[in-house]
């Protein structure tokens, strides 16, 4: 693999785990064995071509993906691990707004592991940071971060609330602290403050001096603080995202295309958020995706809340954005998915992955033989991160024998997986 490519994320160890995928079908029609050793792809040959990795003492475990599809794997670009799972809580102070860190550990786990079985091997999460939690959220997501380990790979967003002005002072030292802590970028919102400008400035600033890459919220309909933005980051390494930008849509076209070229060229990532995203309801909307990728910017999409209070359903599932994308956005399917995969992992620093040999183990195994159909209806999923199986889902749909309707006792031939 290339030396430019990212290392593996801090605290990674070496995999020794070898494993070997028999019959799996790839997104270009070919039928294919994988054999994984070192938690990387060692080989990929047609199916039956294939033996088990290298000489051991114990069998190498084989995995038949007849019926199946392998993707890489996705990546999730935007959660927010900290007030995940609290849609039941109600309105009003909670865990999510005390900073009760075993809480806010206990459901930024069981949010990881829910997007995990969904197929995101890696996840990137915005954390709030000052006001009453201080870095009390922050240190309990980090901690959930050690805890996840060998399963998905979690990255920390510090969110200031304000960073201008007397008001200011204190949520920059408390981002620079953050930084110190372990989040390894830096965002919030220059919606909010009242120095939009000013604020975006002191995020890209902090991020500058840590060798952080940065990640804002904001809704995007005003060109000129977009236009300010791209000036501002354009050559900051290792770059900047900006999401869900619904705002874009709502722009005169010639206006939001002039300010899509910006974006481009200043190497600005969009992140879109086609599941509903993480703001008001009355707000909300999805990003010109379209119109962006014509002007070359690269588009990501994340899910936003997982079901907290801006999205009290919110799946956390990357294929139904991708999903979203293909049917709403008119992308064609594989950019579409590509969008949750490949893109993603760009913007987020992680290395390529592809279903070839040398490249990391990151995969993704949905039932059917298409990629639309994966889209449509997916539910049977094994997941693999870092060479092993570390999630699956297996789904059944019964329907009853049409000479006995008050029993579910089908012939063998009426069993069907419930993806496609």
């Amino acid at each position: 693999m290339p030396d430019s490519q990212p290392r593996p994320p801090e605290g990674a160890t070496a995999d020794t785990t070898a494993l070997l995928l028999r019959g799996a079908r790839l997104a270009d029609g070919r039928t294919v064995d994988v054999r994984i050793a070192g938690g990387h792809i060692e080989a990929v040959g047609t199916a039956g071509s294939l033996t088990a990795p290298g000489p051991r003492t114990s069998p190498v475990p084989r995995i038949e993906l007849d019926g199946y599809l392998l993707l890489p794997a996705p990546a999730e670009p935007h959660a927010h691990s900290d007030t995940a799972l609290t849609a039941d809580a109600g309105p009003g102070p909670g865990p999510a707004t005390t900073g009760a860190a075993p809480d806010i550990q206990r459901r930024a786990v069981e949010a990881a592991l829910l997007q995990l079985g969904h197929g995101a091997t890696a996840l990137r999460s915005h954390v709030r940071i000052g006001d009453v939690q201080g870095l009390g959220a922050m240190e309990a997501v980090l901690q959930a971060r050690r805890s996840l380990r060998g399963l998905t790979d979690l990255t920390t967003v510090a969110v200031p609330r304000l960073l201008t002005g007397v008001a200011g002072a204190d949520g920059l030292a408390m981002l620079r602290d953050a930084v110190k802590m372990g989040a390894t970028v830096v965002g919030g919102c220059p919606d909010l403050d009242p120095d939009p400008t000013g604020y975006a400035q002191a995020v890209l600033e902090v991020a500058a001096e840590h060798g952080c890459a940065v990640d804002l919220h904001t809704d995007g309909d005003d060109p000129a603080r977009l236009a300010r933005l791209a000036a501002m980051s354009g050559g900051l390494r290792p770059g900047v995202a900006i999401g869900p930008c619904g705002g874009l849509s709502r722009l005169p076209h010639d206006t939001a295309a002039h300010t899509a070229g910006r974006l481009a060229a200043a190497g600005i990532t969009v992140i879109c958020q086609p599941q509903g995203g993480c703001g008001g309801v009355e707000r909300r909307g999805i990003a010109p995706v379209q119109l962006l990728r014509s002007a070359g910017v690269r588009i990501a999409a994340g899910s936003g809340a997982l079901r907290d209070l801006t999205n009290p359903v919110g799946r956390g599932d990357p294929l139904e954005a991708a999903y979203l994308l293909s049917s709403q956005s008119g992308l064609r399917p594989k950019d579409a998915y590509g969008s949750v995969s490949s893109a993603p992992r760009e913007a987020m620093g992680l290395p390529e992955v592809r279903v070839e040999a040398g490249f990391p183990a990151e995969l993704l195994a949905v039932r059917g033989e298409q990629l639309s159909a994966a889209l449509s209806l997916a539910y049977s999923r094994i997941v693999i991160h870092r060479g092993r199986v570390v999630a699956r889902t297996n789904a059944v749909r019964e329907y009853c024998d049409s000479t006995a309707p008050s029993t579910l006792e089908l012939p063998r031939q009426g069993r069907a997986d419930a993806g496609p």
